[in-house]
């Protein structure tokens, strides 16, 4: 046997570490969903001229998407004052401590825990799963309902749990001046009118959550490529497109005098239009009939 082939064998034994991404497991799909909606709340805060610390946000769910769009903003000083999950919500004036919340949300020991057991709202001081205030702190915050939440007089209301959550029943009683569509669909048809009559700036589920598609996007074309981007390149990619679309369907938005989500299908259904005539030749359309 030839000291190349003994070589070969000995690091078959002993492998040397490779760093690499597992299959599935991409930099930056874990947050993109969150970070995608913060990207469009950044913008926002640009045209708006917002300052911060005197936003008051609430968000109406707790999982992936939700934690890492509150978590994102708490770290840019925005006032997180209410959060939710299934079994309901906190409700805090002088703001929450997300990290934390986030911390002990997680903090599983058993599968039931994931579905009954633990919540955001099980401490009304600090919206966490185990209470961890200080004595000062103690009974400034309350626990609130999934629909109570909806209703707070806030600056930035974010869905991102369920479907149908602002409903022709509940959308006159929105007061918050914007709504972050994290969540799909989680505006009815009738609730949209009523939400755009009151002069509510809603950034729609198709360009609020589209940061997660982005990403699954990025995974697909470095498959391709055979080449792995890292996690400030991916960061970096989906800012660049989220703040592209967003001002391009607020653009839209303005000039026409419309709302977002008609600017956004228009720009949607113009692209689709462009793609297939570029395809230029009347028998694409004519196959197209004859297979319908």
């Amino acid at each position: 046997m030839n000291n190349s082939v003994k070589r070969s064998l000995e690091w078959l034994r002993h492998p040397m570490p490779l760093q690499r991404i597992e299959i599935s497991n991409y930099l930056g799909r874990d947050d993109a969903t969150g970070r995608g909606a913060y990207y469009c709340i950044k913008e926002l805060e640009r045209l708006k001229k917002w300052e911060p610390r005197q936003m008051r946000v609430a968000v109406q769910g707790f999982g992936n998407a939700g934690q890492h769009v509150a978590r994102l903003l708490h770290g840019d000083g925005y006032r997180i004052v209410a959060i939710s999950d299934s079994r309901g919500g906190i409700f805090r004036e002088q703001g929450l401590d997300i990290l934390r919340a986030i911390e002990l949300k997680q903090q599983r020991q058993s599968l039931s825990d994931v579905y009954a057991v633990r919540s955001v709202c099980d401490c009304p001081e600090c919206g966490c799963v185990e209470c961890h205030c200080k004595p000062d702190d103690a009974g400034t915050g309350s626990v609130i309902t999934n629909e109570e939440l909806l209703e707070l007089d806030v600056d930035i209301l974010i869905p991102a749990a369920l479907e149908d959550q602002i409903t022709s029943e509940n959308a006159a009683r929105i007061v918050a001046p914007v709504v972050i569509e994290v969540a799909n669909g989680p505006t009815t048809s009738e609730a949209d009118e009523i939400l755009i009559a009151n002069g509510t700036l809603v950034v729609p589920d198709i360009l609020a959550n589209a940061g997660g598609v982005t990403v699954s996007y990025f995974e697909w074309t470095q498959n391709r490529a055979g080449y792995y981007w890292a996690l400030d390149e991916v960061h970096e990619r989906l800012r660049q497109i989220m703040t592209r679309e967003f001002n391009a369907i607020y653009d839209l938005m303005a000039s026409k005098q419309t709302d977002m989500r008609t600017a956004a299908y228009a720009i949607a259904l113009t692209r689709i239009g462009e793609a297939i005539e570029s395809l230029g030749t009347s028998d694409y359309f004519v196959g197209k009939r004859e297979t319908a």
